[in-house]
């Protein structure tokens, strides 16, 4: 499985991003992350087609506010090592990166802040790791088992980035972000500087094809096991999505309050969600952190 690394000349002077660039090895591979600030731990998990980047405006936040942030890069994706095979990216080989990461940094009492694919990867490990983790807060993601239909929006995105031979992440994230069109250039660029060329673009590929859309695709039981793991969970959750979100049949119940914060309150039963907003029709909702810190709530 041929591997390329991160070139480092891409990364320079990024805007609002002065964080330095932090690696362990798991499993032969590099893996990238930001580690900020003392303090209790928040985890911050991307998606697609983003990085740790993604979290430049909540990272001074949470430091501020005396917390720990650790933000790592998904293997294809930000400075982290990149298989250059489409087929070399599964559901297991995220999850336990992000299982051996936790682990290897040893981190505990965390906040999981994750979105997108981090949803999907973080909230299945802390379903099977509950005792590492202190608080959920879910944006815009979800648990998908493939037993519904997906909705109309997805499967487009689906359709599109399977048949897009090239995708570009500056692209995605101006299409798909609220304010995406507001975005400087010099942002849009730190979306495309891991990604010089389609050696460093397969796991970007890879994403939408591994969103199980039936029973029988690899990570569909893992979600339905941490549905149902979830169901039962007691420590604070906030949920988060975007005003123009547009939610599948299978977003949480009425009884599910979103809270922050407050020990006392519990999640009856978490069935899972995958929200889709915006004005462009093919790709899923992508961060909060691209609307201009309208994400303040969880700052």
């Amino acid at each position: 499985m041929p591997v390329v690394h991160s070139i480092p000349e891409r990364f320079v002077n990024l805007p609002d991003f002065p964080h330095a660039a932090r690696f362990v090895e798991l499993n032969g591979l590099k893996i990238h992350y930001v580690d900020e600030g003392k303090g209790e731990t928040i985890l911050c998990l991307h998606g697609e087609p983003s990085w740790a980047f993604l979290y430049r405006k909540m990272i001074p936040r949470f430091v501020g506010a005396g917390k720990r942030v650790v933000a790592p890069d998904f293997i294809g994706f930000g400075r982290s090592d990149k298989f250059t095979g489409i087929e070399d990216y599964s559901f297991k080989l995220h999850f336990q990166t992000i299982e051996s990461f936790i682990e290897r940094l040893d981190l505990r009492e965390i906040t999981l802040v994750c979105q997108d694919w981090g949803g999907l990867i973080g909230l299945t490990v802390a379903a099977q790791h509950p005792e590492r983790f202190s608080r959920l807060v879910i944006m815009n993601t979800g648990l998908p088992t493939g037993e519904e239909k997906m909705p109309d929006g997805f499967m487009a995105w689906r359709a599109f980035a399977l048949r897009t031979p090239d995708l570009v992440a500056s692209m995605v994230v101006r299409k798909a972000c609220a304010t995406g069109k507001d975005l400087p250039a010099d942002v849009l660029a730190a979306y495309d500087a891991p990604f010089p060329n389609l050696q460093h673009k397969a796991g970007m590929h890879a994403f939408p094809r591994l969103v199980p859309i039936s029973t029988d695709m690899a990570g569909a039981a893992e979600m339905k096991e941490a549905r149902r793991r979830l169901s039962t969970w007691t420590k604070p959750v906030q949920m988060t999505k975007a005003k123009k979100s547009r939610s599948t049949p299978w977003i949480l119940s009425t009884e599910h309050r979103s809270h922050e914060n407050k020990s006392d309150t519990t999640i009856a039963k978490i069935e899972g969600v995958w929200d889709f907003h915006g004005s462009f029709p093919l790709t899923p909702a992508l961060s909060l952190g691209e609307r201009e810190n309208r994400s303040q709530t969880l700052a």
